[in-house]
């Protein structure tokens, strides 16, 4: 083994290729004493809605609050149930409950890590309203069958895009296929932000603009006057400046990240021990996380921290098992594949200024790691 230390992310490296043009858009929005929405942002929603492939797009203050403020927009209430996965960032599944609506998790695909489509139509009650997919790591959930199955039954569709921007299935994006598309901008996204951020993407222009009035404490047209409850969803004009320098190169980004895929699958294929992640036919996948599995998940990340190697496990407790979801009344066993993905995977670290020489230690570490196993 070399001295090379690999971490999971390195921000710092994407930053100094654009340190300029990023000084320079804050520079712009301190000239313009403009921070709350303004020029920025709706310069921001027009290219992210071009981008996605969509008509409206509006910016909110964070992945979280587009999740919150997509649901309130359909008027998901105490009573309501809303069924999606429970392997998956804890928000998804925060932002129904705090609306006083009831999660229904359904198992997941063993392959993507997405919700299985399968297993989603006997979930279905009379009170079950929407359904939010998660596109996991990068990669789309099967969206044909998620949108035939909530048509037949009169339900929303949310698709969760915080991992998945400029993702694809055919010739759709990740966003544009449900009535709300819900995108983050956290600094770790493949589009991050110096902070937090997010967008609501949508193809129906009443909930667009229901969008916008919840955003602003229900306020449009008129200051001081509210037609609706809402909340202070708003996204900050240097985020949306900065997000704009950074959408430019976010294609370059991602091909970088679907290179280093094929890379680690080149260099990983051979390891009995480990499995690869799933790329479906017909789809993009932007490779937010590249994730493998293995029986030996906690061993093997020990010994890759011990070669500087960076890790990190999403998620080690799905949502259906979380004690502030105990009254749900899930159990250990009840979502079987959810379950062993939590105890197996294991992200590597994926990002664009990966060197080819980094994988080569990443492979040679866990290569030596299931020699020593064998």
């Amino acid at each position: 083994m070399t001295d090379v230390r690999v971490p999971l992310l390195d921000l710092k490296a994407q930053y100094e290729t654009i340190r300029g043009e990023v000084r320079s858009s804050i520079d712009r929005v301190m000239g313009s004493q403009r921070f709350i929405l303004g020029p920025e942002v709706e310069g921001l929603e027009q290219e992210i809605a071009e981008y996605s492939k969509c008509r409206h797009a509006v910016g909110v203050s964070s992945g979280t609050d587009a999740l919150l403020v997509a649901l309130m927009a359909l008027d998901i209430k105490p009573g309501d149930e809303v069924i999606t996965t429970p392997y998956t960032f804890f928000a998804t599944a925060g932002a129904i409950a705090r609306l006083g609506a009831t999660p229904v998790f359904v198992d997941i695909d063993p392959g993507t890590y997405n919700i299985d489509p399968a297993k989603i139509e006997s979930r279905i009650t009379g009170r079950t309203r929407a359904v939010i997919p998660v596109h996991l790591f990068g990669q789309m959930a099967g969206m044909a069958e998620i949108v035939d199955i909530a048509r037949r039954r009169k339900l929303y569709v949310i698709e969760d895009v915080a991992q998945a921007i400029g993702s694809e299935i055919g010739n759709s994006r990740a966003g544009s296929i449900g009535h709300f598309g819900v995108f983050s901008f956290y600094p770790t996204k493949n589009l991050g932000g110096i902070g937090d951020g997010g967008m609501v993407t949508s193809n129906d222009p009443e909930l667009a603009e229901r969008v916008r009035l919840l955003r602003q404490h229900g306020s449009h047209m008129k200051n001081y006057h509210h037609g609706v409850v809402g909340g202070n969803f708003r996204l900050d004009a240097i985020q949306a400046a900065v997000l704009r320098v950074k959408l430019k190169y976010l294609d370059r980004w991602t091909e970088a990240r679907r290179r280093n895929a094929a890379r680690y699958r080149e260099l990983l294929n051979s390891i009995a021990g480990v499995q690869l992640p799933v790329e479906s036919p017909g789809s993009r996948h932007i490779y937010n996380q590249f994730v493998i599995r293995t029986g030996n998940r906690d061993a093997l990340r020990s010994h890759l921290q011990e070669c500087g190697i960076g890790t990190e496990v999403y998620y080690p407790l799905p949502l259906h098992l979380q004690p502030c979801f105990n009254d749900l009344g899930y159990k250990e066993g009840d979502l079987p594949v959810s379950e062993a993905a939590a105890h197996e995977s294991l992200a590597l670290p994926i990002y664009p200024e990966l060197t080819p020489e980094m994988q080569q230690v990443v492979a040679e570490a866990i290569l030596e790691f299931e020699q020593k196993g064998s």
